[in-house]
């Protein structure tokens, strides 16, 4: 059980030499520090279980493997996964990395999903003691076609729709989006007006494949819709039904290459991204910090600069590196590849420095617990 103290916003902040929390109360006015935990591990992804206040990781040793790892005292204790996620043994596929941990649906105790490199699902019904691979990506079709982005051929987003509860999305680089309206037991790739980043450089490559497009993250909208927003290689996009099709939003960004988007946890018309100066400086344009949010669905965007640092700014940020808490006015928190935890507690209007002295962040995940 989450004991009285926890109550309030908890921080989950994955970074390349462990663990760290960030508490505070409702405010987000004061926070406090506690760690690091996994101390030397690689933690790609981390979150709290809402459901049950469980603490997730997915921890990357590169002497020791991959685990999925769990502590239901905020980090004092820690159990590891008994069996995987990992590939059978005649898959043929070695276990590379495992990248994000999704809680289930709030009616589905027990149920985790995992998804890893070289791209797949896993999923357990068991709080994690026990893992088993989707047959339906792992024998995809298109698979033949699919290829690695450069943090590798990875599932990184997954997204469970809380209106129907047969359909999920996830996104793979560089595979591009796959929509299941079967509880995972078949996929359709669903890119329809999304850019091959390969178009980019070759006029002969196809523009719109069926598969191949390289998308760094994918969120769903607030509320029971068919709202989507994605981030990737070559645009910001959105999806009114449920990823049939894509608007491409980028016009007003000063950027069109970004790792990462956050939905607005009550606004369906309000996300957020940070763009990026290309695939190969990925540092802020201009070396300005600016978080960009749109209020009317990306028809237009408002660059978001109080308390963040506007000359000299060339840090980056990771796929996971920004992420929302659920409050009515919504908390905003941004990790960065040097180090520095930022946290707006108003929607984004105004940004103060947690910390400046964290190891490169992978990942930033908020829960408020009660």
């Amino acid at each position: 059980m989450v004991s009285a103290n926890h109550s309030g916003v908890t921080l989950t902040v994955g970074t390349k030499k462990g663990l760290f929390l960030f508490h505070s109360t409702r405010d987000r006015d004061r926070w406090e520090s506690f760690g690091p935990y996994l101390t030397g591990v690689d933690i790609n992804h981390a979150t709290i279980d809402g459901r049950s206040g469980r603490l997730f990781a997915t921890a990357n040793n590169a002497w020791f493997g991959q685990t999925v790892t769990s502590s239901d005292d905020f980090g004092v204790s820690w159990d590891e996964s008994k069996s995987g996620p990992k590939f059978g043994d005649d898959s043929g596929r070695v276990m590379e990395r495992l990248w994000r941990i999704e809680p289930g649906r709030e009616n589905e105790p027990g149920v985790i999903y995992c998804g890893v490199g070289p791209a797949n699902l896993f999923r357990s019904d068991d709080n994690g003691d026990s893992w088993h691979e989707n047959a339906a990506l792992a024998g995809h079709a298109t698979r033949d076609r699919w290829s690695p982005g450069a943090g590798g051929l990875i599932t990184h987003s997954i997204v469970l729709d809380e209106a129907n509860p047969r359909r999920m999305w996830i996104a793979i680089s560089a595979a591009g989006v796959f929509r299941s309206e079967d509880g995972g037991n078949s996929w359709q790739p669903v890119n329809q007006d999304l850019k091959n980043i390969l178009a980019k450089y070759d006029e002969k490559a196809e523009k719109y494949p069926e598969v191949g497009q390289c998308v760094h993250h994918l969120v769903h909208a607030a509320g029971k819709n068919d709202r989507l927003y994605a981030q990737t290689h070559w645009g910001t996009y959105r999806s009114d039904d449920g990823a049939d099709s894509w608007t491409d939003i980028t016009e007003g960004l000063p950027s069109d290459f970004g790792m990462s988007i956050a939905a607005h946890p009550n606004n369906p018309d309000a996300a957020y991204v940070m763009p990026l100066q290309g695939a190969e400086f990925r540092a802020p344009p201009g070396g300005k910090l600016r978080v960009f949010r749109t209020s009317d669905a990306g028809n237009s965007w408002q660059p978001l600069t109080n308390g963040l640092p506007q000359e000299g700014a060339f840090m980056g940020m990771y796929r996971e590196g920004i992420c929302v808490d659920s409050l009515a006015q919504a908390g905003v928190y941004l990790g960065t590849n040097t180090g520095q935890l930022y946290a707006s507690a108003d929607d984004g209007d105004s940004w103060r420095l947690i910390t400046a002295n964290l190891p490169p962040i992978s990942s930033v995940s908020a829960v408020v617990l009660d």
